[in-house]
């Protein structure tokens, strides 16, 4: 049911009607690109339904779903589009182009070229907990989270979004989980994980697969190199790759979880929803605690785990830095 999540709090004055949601919704209902327009979002039926309910509650979560539809137009065919317009200026006055020119003529390049670009759509689940007063999006990234949290504030009237604050941060927590070898209550620490040094060579050491409770480990964590994602699991029930930032993502849900579930073919939405969200709203309490628990923002923070200064990494133990989109 989710892949990904993040983690944010609802702002406590919210009155969360689940009709005023529904209604909110409804005037921003996903409706496709037009000809030349190279974006479109709306909300959209979570069971896939064409004219269905766009906050379906099972429950008492509450699960929406955001429709990102973008028209693809590669930038080498528009780069040559615009350079043959500008060779025919050139060709027709003896002058070339300048940039205001150039920026004009890729603008009219676009506008042309959008009616035959094709689409890509892209939808991202939503979910609600009104009584936890948790917003939770299943998103790859921040930036991703962002576009539709801002879509859901637009959409509902007085809904505000907090991020979620933790007396320790992720990033502390895993160090110092690693460095003692003491995963906290419910978890215990997987095989994979990634330590990346804070100084400008920014070297980064991956394991897969690998046991982590050896000393090489701690080795690069006293040598400066911090974990920016670690596996865990949670009560035998839910792995996952916690990331510095508190991102939970490869959400997975071991064969334990669906003992005794058999749904029908109709029912396979709402036992998927019911299961995911029972597990996830046990298990985001349990994160939450083993970091120290939720802080108010400008709270002090709980002390860091102290590790030593970083030291240059050592030679051919690091790889280069993934992109951001990996």
């Amino acid at each position: 049911m989710f892949k990904n999540l993040l983690v944010y709090r609802l702002a406590p004055e919210w009155s969360g009607d689940l009709m005023a949601l529904e209604d909110g919704l409804a005037k921003a209902r996903f409706v496709p690109c037009g000809a030349t327009q190279p974006m479109a979002l709306g909300w959209v039926s979570p069971r896939g339904d064409a004219h269905g309910a766009l906050v379906d509650s099972i429950g008492g979560q509450w699960i929406l779903k955001l429709m990102v539809e973008r028209k693809v137009l590669p930038g080498a065919v528009v780069k040559r589009r615009t350079e043959e317009l500008a060779t025919r200026i050139e060709q027709e006055t003896g002058r070339k182009p300048g940039k205001k020119q150039t920026k004009e003529l890729k603008e009219q390049v676009v506008l042309e070229l959008l009616p035959m670009a094709f689409t890509k759509q892209a939808a991202t689940t939503v979910w609600i907990d009104p009584q936890a007063g948790f917003l939770l999006v299943d998103a790859s990234s921040p930036g991703k989270a962002d576009e539709v949290i801002t879509a859901l504030v637009k959409a509902a009237d007085g809904l505000a979004v907090l991020p979620l604050h933790t007396a320790m941060s992720a990033g502390a927590a895993m160090t110092d989980w690693l460095a003692t070898g003491e995963p906290p209550a419910m978890f215990t620490i997987d095989r994979d994980c990634e330590l990346k040094s804070a100084d400008e060579m920014k070297s980064v050491v991956r394991y897969a697969r690998h046991p982590l409770d050896i000393e090489e480990v701690r080795q690069h964590i006293a040598d400066g190199k911090l974990p920016t994602k670690l596996a865990l699991t949670w009560e035998a029930r839910v792995s996952l790759l916690l990331t510095d930032t508190m991102q939970l993502k490869k959400l997975q849900f071991l064969d334990v979880v669906f003992e005794g579930h058999k749904p029908g073919k109709e029912e396979a939405f709402d036992a998927d929803v019911a299961i995911a969200t029972t597990e996830l709203a046990r298990l985001i309490p349990d994160l939450i605690e083993a970091l120290g628990g939720e802080q108010a923002p400008g709270s002090a923070p709980a002390p860091s785990v102290a590790t030593p200064a970083p030291t240059p990494a050592a030679a051919g133990a690091a790889v280069s830095e993934p992109a951001p989109w990996d």
